[in-house]
């Protein structure tokens, strides 16, 4: 008999086959953002051309930005929390806000973006504006790939296609979610932060 839409196939390891299978994504996205971490820390400081990160960097404002998208974790986890226990109207409100709070992120790397590129900051200005950049940007890019993912499922919701009974549908997003929400702290980290403490 094949599994319905409701059903989760398992595998030895107790765990859905389709997690499992999310698990393995998550880890080769691992291994892919550690690739371009490495790379701009390699080359961020070589051959300096054009405006330093520390005339570029704004802490306080990342930092604000950074809380925003931890704050969407957190209402990403309220979210799965309510769905779980079939209390949709709850669920629905709790993912609206992990998409409000996912555009607000957006919005900041946008302006960041934008402020950097007036600044003398290009793409292929300098070593430091290309590994930074692509590091950021491909982060951002997941974000954005994260937000329109979460509006999907609150539309299949408002048609009534979301339940407790799918709820490893909202589970498996919010992997993705939290997956993001921690690689951008890695990157404030190493990025911004140290790129701080270097400028003392």
């Amino acid at each position: 008999m094949s599994a319905t839409h409701d059903e989760q196939v398992f595998t030895n390891t107790g765990i859905s086959n389709r997690k499992l299978a999310f698990w393995f994504f998550i880890a080769s996205e691992t291994m892919f953002f550690g690739a371009l971490l490495v790379t701009y820390t390699m080359y961020a400081y070589r051959a300096p051309t054009g405006p330093t990160p520390q005339e570029l960097f704004n802490i306080p404002l990342t930092t604000i930005s950074t809380f925003d998208l931890l704050m969407s974790s957190l209402a990403m986890v309220l979210a799965v929390h309510a769905l779980e226990r079939g209390q949709i109207q709850k669920m629905r409100l709790w993912l609206s806000v992990t998409i409000v709070l996912g555009l607000g992120f957006l919005g900041f790397q946008v302006y960041e973006f934008s402020h950097f590129y007036h600044q003398g900051l290009t793409l292929s200005g300098s070593l430091f504006g290309t590994s930074f950049y692509v590091l950021t940007g491909f982060h951002g890019t997941h974000v954005a790939v994260g937000v329109l993912w979460l509006i999907s499922l609150l539309i299949f919701s408002l048609r009534g296609g979301l339940n407790e009974k799918r709820s490893l549908d909202l589970e498996i997003a919010g992997l993705f979610w939290h997956f993001v929400d921690i690689v951008w702290i890695v990157l404030f980290t190493v990025v911004y932060l140290v790129e701080g403490v270097r400028a003392l």
